[in-house]
């Protein structure tokens, strides 16, 4: 090792020093480890997508993601919060590494301004340790779903890509009920979207099969077409009418879930949407573009009924506690039973024998599964998340909110995973509780869940209208 210096560093805290990879390679395997990895690339790379110059694509088993990026555009607070969730905390040893040692270095100086941090980097960064094959690296399993600006540019810019699609792809900018704001800005090539055309907004449940076997065509959407989706994130004030037609992102997985139920294999998400989009730099188009349509789909619908379970199945899973899990992902406001979520829905609680876990502070965000630039969180994260709540892949896992959004955001994250048997509970609460007969539970949630369904009698549920609010 060889000391270096940082500028704002304090006087009694010892100079970063730098680790090479063979070092830093036994001291991980080392018994009593204490020090915290920090992976400063892109979050593309860290998930797997291939990045520079670097033999291999992925991370250091064990990183935490830190785009330095972010050290340079987000506030210091909300940096100092993001810091303390990866365990970059004062007085411990925090071993960072970027693609090369200028980007290393750069970020041991920004942190020496954030905190009283222990900081060791990693010569020649992940492209020295990437260089010995030997040496483990982990990536996201179906890292390609999850895509990001640079390489959507340089698809649509007529290039190939990593991962590129091996026919016809087709991108759509989704909302719900948002032709205006298509019209006012979209990427380049895009045609709208509206997640009307594949959702009933009798129970905003997916439209049946023969509905979605003519809206898919409509699109110009088959079987063997790649889909790319996004949604526009820049608009979703709590104080708006209709907040739901706002959260984009939220749009775009649920469109994505519903494509894959219906069949379309080859599904995947813009990382961070438009907003990414348009802070990347990259051009936007206005007016509106029509889809060309095809004959047929190409196939039966649906090819995987498998990610949508009614209400029948969701009970299934509460019925066997030990092997499944009904996942709410809704708010503690709303698990509590202190609100429904939605104008539109009248009964508040939650589902006897579900399991929660964090998501995000109102039903049209999700500030736990994402960053501070509004990309995926770094799924290491979401999956320790979901494991403090007993939520596993050994498991049948599925998810449910208030009428599908959320929790096709959280299937989604699950299904970059590997996860292999996740579902969404379609009918969710709006379902859910509009049945009398299904028993409703409030207040804190009992230390373990229960094994039974029985409920005493409650009024009736009802929603006050047919609009929707929110996701």
């Amino acid at each position: 090792m060889t000391n270096g210096t940082a500028g704002g560093e304090s006087a009694d805290l010892p100079a970063p020093v730098w680790i090479d990879a063979g070092a830093l390679g036994l001291r991980l395997v080392a018994p009593g480890r204490r020090l915290v990895v920090v992976d400063l690339r892109p979050s593309g790379a860290y998930n797997g997508w291939r990045h520079a110059d670097e033999a291999r694509a992925g991370h250091i088993p064990g990183a935490a993601s830190l785009p330095v990026a972010w050290l340079a555009s987000a506030n210091t607070s909300a940096l100092r919060r993001v810091l303390t969730s990866k365990g970059v905390v004062a007085n411990r040893e925090v071993v960072i590494y970027g693609t090369d040692d200028g980007e290393t270095r750069a970020a041991s100086d920004a942190l020496a301004g954030l905190g009283r941090f222990r900081i060791t980097m990693l010569t020649g960064g992940f492209t020295a340790w990437a260089a010995d094959p030997a040496r483990p690296v982990e990536r996201m399993p179906r890292y390609e779903r999850l895509v990001s600006v640079g390489w959507l540019g340089a698809l649509l810019a007529g290039e190939r890509p990593e991962a590129a699609p091996d026919g016809r792809f087709l991108l759509f900018h989704v909302n719900f009920g948002g032709p205006a704001e298509f019209a006012e800005g979209h990427i380049p090539g895009a045609a709208h979207l509206d997640t009307l055309w594949l959702e009933d907004p009798a129970d905003w449940n997916r439209r049946p099969a023969v509905e979605l076997g003519g809206a898919l065509p409509a699109l110009g959407i088959t079987r063997d077409t790649t889909v790319i989706v996004y949604g526009r994130d820049s608009v979703g004030l709590r104080s708006e009418k209709r907040p739901g037609r706002r959260a984009g992102q939220l749009a775009a997985t649920r469109a994505l879930l519903i494509l894959r139920y219906a069949g379309v294999e080859d599904v995947r998400l813009l990382d961070g949407g438009f907003d990414r989009w348009v802070r990347a730099g990259h051009p936007i188009e206005t007016g509106v573009r029509e889809p060309t349509p095809v004959a047929t789909f190409g196939a039966p619908i649906p090819g995987r009924p498998d990610v949508l379970v009614g209400v029948d199945e969701a009970k299934g899973l509460l019925a066997d506690p030990e092997g499944s899990v009904l996942v709410s992902v809704r708010t503690a406001q709303e698990h509590t039973g202190r609100t429904s979520g939605y104008r539109t829905i009248v009964p508040a609680g939650r589902i006897p024998g579900d399991v929660r876990v964090a998501c995000g502070s109102d039903a049209h965000h999700m500030e736990h599964y994402r960053n501070l630039d509004n990309t995926m969180r770094a799924y290491p994260e979401i999956a320790a998340l979901w494991a403090k709540s007993g939520v596993t892949p050994d498991k049948r896992v599925a998810f449910y909110c208030g009428t599908g959004w959320r929790a096709s955001e959280a299937w989604f994250a699950a299904d970059l995973q590997g996860w292999q048997r996740i579902a969404v509970y379609d009918g969710g609460w709006l379902e859910w509780s509009r049945d009398p007969a299904n028993p409703i539970e409030i207040g804190a949630q009992p230390s373990r869940p229960r094994k039974s369904l029985a409920g005493t009698g409650r009024p009736a549920a009802a929603t006050t209208d047919s609009a929707r609010a929110a996701p």
